[in-house]
């Protein structure tokens, strides 16, 4: 489709327009209801106990674009001892998920090592869900200097 001048000034001011009329995005960030909502759903709205679970971020991120995070779960990876998976969690990202691992018995051990955007200085939480039903909890607060996530 070609376009003669008259069009193209038209379309580029029905743009500038659009773009003027105050159609700006805010930053999205997660409530933490969804955050509670999404653990309830994880843990098949079972209460998380602590202990079993040991959950490893620094305690200042001098840059939320990387944060290293390690998760570790006390288990024997065998009958009901066994780790299903392990859910981490940040209540103030725009999507509190960052990531799910699952787990065999041919993992060995459930450990866990990533790396994670943090907006802004919040909780980041781990759950770990057991083969019998139980389901555990850590939670760290990392203070972010500099936001990853537009922050």
């Amino acid at each position: 489709m070609t376009f003669n001048r008259r069009q193209l000034f038209l379309l580029s001011a029905g743009v500038a327009l659009a773009g003027a009329g105050g159609l700006t995005a805010a930053p999205a960030r997660a409530e933490a209801s969804a955050t509670d909502k999404r653990i309830s759903d994880f843990a098949g709205g079972k209460e998380p106990a602590s202990g079993k679970i040991t959950l490893t971020a620094p305690e200042i991120a001098e840059n939320g674009n990387t944060v290293p995070i390690s998760v570790k779960v006390d288990s024997k990876m065998d009958g009901d001892d066994m780790v299903d998976s392990v859910m981490i969690v940040a209540d103030g990202n725009p999507n509190p998920e960052v990531a799910t691992f699952h787990f065999t018995a041919m993992s060995g051990a459930a450990e866990a090592t990533t790396r994670m955007r943090l907006a802004k200085t919040q909780n980041v939480i781990a759950v770990a869900k057991m083969a019998d039903g139980s389901v555990y909890m850590d939670k760290k607060e990392v203070k972010v200097t500099i936001g990853g996530c537009g922050g």
